[in-house]
């Protein structure tokens, strides 16, 4: 076997092309390889920004005498966990299994050759003893030892892992809890999980949680349209995205936020930046904005866009996938500052007030230098440095850019330059909701673009693609792919309706419905219906870092279902619901984005349909989206240029009618006669 990894399109596979490990791709090749020789596998997944991933692979993977190890006694697969996630969620699962704690990256299994059930696995072991982890040239040893004399042993503890595999499909059941109480549960549990001191939920370390923090603001936006008021539940949103606004989580210079703090009190973030945080980040602090102006969060919005237009945007339209949390070989040294270096570029006036704010006068907090993190409030620093808020805006403004423009020249984290369709998706989402929270036009054009180079390059009018590099597409697409793709779109569509953006979102409903739905049960399995057979078809319903399939499905089919007046959409989102209740019943608090799906089963969802010429129709839309609405959805239809319009709409209109917005209220599935004034339209929705 010789390492074949040089053809892959993959970043992270093509960082391993020059081991002198064989590192084979997971394809039919090396499985056959490693069925005939009857030699175990060492499957290694990882991602191209994964810190320890960069580790693991320096000590061991570019070791002639590890490699050598691992060459003779066993058959080396790497996996790029984001371009197989299916890969990755499996073996995830199935290491909790067999060590009864928490997965990670790298993620290290050790397979049966003929079932390719894992015997053994871990997350970064070093090439040496310590941290009481075995060193991995020796724990390679001993592994291949227990197989080649245990394989009995082996062989009977797969199956157990298979046989709970096959168990944690959730079946359906009858509801033992009412709707009211499993949301309640859920509301109840995060409060009690919710670190009353500095934001957030749990120690360190911690992570955004946005599905999480939105079921909180959903919560709070129902239970406020009930006529109660649990202020409780929206000063945890507010506090923690306050918190990691202000947090080293966030980057002050260039925008975005990083994919978690290694501390309690977000100062210290581990350092790479991922897009689909910030995709539904935006999201978040977008909702969060439309219940009141704030600086912080706008800022936050503002320089995130920033972030992802001019560093993570390929030339066509797609977002790129992440930055590395490294460069020159060392974490975060991209990022963070000797208080010289500061001093250096800045006039004592502009260092007075960065020193102020992020707190340089303080001790540094990452390895003797400072990851800058806001100490204070913004306005309890103009307050107590005495200077007016315009100056001091002027100043900050300044030293930032000075401070952004110094930093832009040193040697850059590197760039997973792949294009990810699921994550994509949630970009669009985040995009288009922070377009209407601001008012910008320029940022709808930006998540039409990416719609746009997602249908030209990753659609072929049947199949959509997980993921795209230098012009090839690759990976049939995984249910995170159709669903997020088409939240993204129906979210889009609510800001600036295109024909070729409802057409699209209208096939990838049917292909999502033919492709992953469990007819027999209800919801959706990850991997479509004709995927390589593998030991286990996840049917994922779990909060993770992206929310669950299904949870996005359900919302989206419940959008679809409406907007074009569809019940195949509704039963199917339904029956999602039905399916999951268990497992909703059973750890609410771990199931927050699906129980956004349920929230929006229970309370009389509204859809406004607005018909008429683009501008006005845009016009009346504004003026009736304000505030935070989640059951509210709008949609402004021009009469030119439209050929999918809800077949439960008027198909023909008078030409003395063409010229005005027409409006229609549908709650539940029943319309308003057609509402022609605006005044008359506000008072039937208040």
């Amino acid at each position: 076997m010789t390492n074949r990894l040089a053809s892959e399109l993959s970043p992270y596979l093509k960082q391993h092309a020059d081991n002198p490990v064989h590192w084979q791709p997971w394809d039919e090749q090396a499985l056959a390889a490693a069925k005939d020789e009857d030699k175990p596998i060492l499957l290694s997944v990882g991602y191209s920004t994964c810190h320890w991933c960069h580790v693991m692979a320096h000590e061991s993977f570019e070791d002639q005498a590890t490699a050598d190890v691992m060459n003779a006694n066993f058959v080396n697969i790497k996996v790029d966990r984001e371009e197989r996630p299916d890969l990755d969620k499996i073996y995830q699962t199935s290491l909790q299994l067999l060590t009864q704690q928490g997965g990670g990256w790298p993620l290290t299994m050790f397979l049966d050759p003929q079932t390719l059930i894992p015997f053994y696995g871990g997350t970064y072991f070093p090439k040496t003893p310590r941290h009481q982890l075995p060193g991995f040239t020796d724990l390679l040893l001993r592994l291949r030892e227990v197989f080649d004399s245990k394989r009995g042993e082996l062989t009977e503890q797969g199956e157990k892992v298979q046989n709970t595999l096959a168990q944690m499909v959730a079946p359906v059941l009858d509801p033992t809890m009412d709707d009211a109480a499993v949301l309640g549960a859920c509301r109840n549990t995060l409060a009690e999980q919710y670190d009353q001191q500095d934001g957030g939920f749990g120690n360190a370390p911690k992570f955004p949680m946005p599905g999480t923090l939105e079921r909180l603001l959903h919560h709070w936006a129902y239970a406020r349209r009930r006529g109660d008021n649990d202020r409780e539940a929206l000063d945890m949103v507010m506090i923690t995205l306050t918190q990691m606004a202000r947090g080293g989580i966030y980057d002050h210079l260039g925008g975005g936020f990083c994919r978690y703090a290694t501390d309690r009190k977000w100062m210290i973030p581990h350092f790479e930046k991922m897009l689909y945080d910030n995709g539904q980040l935006l999201s978040l602090y977008s909702h969060a904005l439309a219940l009141g102006d704030d600086a912080l969060f706008r800022g936050a919005i503002e320089e995130t866009v920033g972030w992802m237009a001019r560093e993570m945007r390929h030339p066509e339209g797609g977002f790129f996938t992440a930055l590395d949390a490294d460069s020159e070989g060392e974490e975060g040294r991209f990022y963070v500052w000797r208080r010289e270096q500061v001093k250096k570029l800045l006039t004592a006036e502009e260092y007075l007030v960065v020193e102020t704010l992020y707190g340089l006068d303080k001790p540094a907090n990452f390895e003797n230098k400072w990851n800058l993190h806001r100490h204070d409030s913004w306005r309890s620093v103009v307050s107590r440095l005495s200077l007016e808020a315009d100056e001091a805006d002027a100043l900050l403004a300044s030293a930032r850019q000075k401070l952004f423009n110094a930093r832009d020249a040193r040697i850059r984290p590197g760039t997973d330059d792949k294009v990810l369709t699921a994550w994509n998706g949630l970009a669009v989402r985040g995009l288009a909701h922070a377009a209407t929270a601001l008012g910008r036009e320029d940022w709808i054009v930006l998540a039409q673009a990416a719609v746009d180079f997602l249908r030209a390059h990753c659609w072929d009018g049947d199949t959509l693609y997980a993921t795209w590099k230098d012009g090839q597409r690759k990976y049939a697409g995984y249910l995170d792919d159709y669903a997020n793709l088409l939240d993204g779109i129906l979210t889009l569509l609510g800001v600036a309706w295109r024909e070729s953006d409802v057409q699209f979102a209208k096939a990838l409903t049917e292909a999502l419905l033919a492709r992953f739905y469990d007819v027999d049960n209800g919801g959706f399995y990850f991997t479509e219906h004709n995927h390589e057979a593998l030991i286990h078809r996840p049917k994922p319903t779990m909060d993770d870092a992206l929310p669950p399939g299904n949870a996005t499905a359900t919302r989206a089919l419940l959008g679809m279902g409406h907007l074009l007046g569809n019940t195949d959409y509704l039963d199917a989102a339904h029956n999602t619901l039905r399916w999951a209740r268990a497992v909703m019943e059973r750890i609410p608090s771990g199931h927050c984005s699906l129980l956004g799906g349920l929230e929006e089963t229970v309370y009389e969802p509204e859809l406004v349909i607005l018909r008429g010429p683009a501008n006005e129709a845009r016009e009346w839309q504004s003026a009736i989206s304000g505030g935070f609405t989640p059951w509210r959805r709008v949609y402004a239809i021009p009469y030119e240029g439209v050929s999918l319009v809800p077949e439960y709409l008027p198909r023909l209109v008078s030409s003395d009618v063409q010229g005005q917005v027409t409006a229609y209220v549908c709650r539940g599935l029943s319309c308003s006669l057609p509402i022609t004034s605006k005044d008359a339209l506000e008072e039937a929705l208040n």
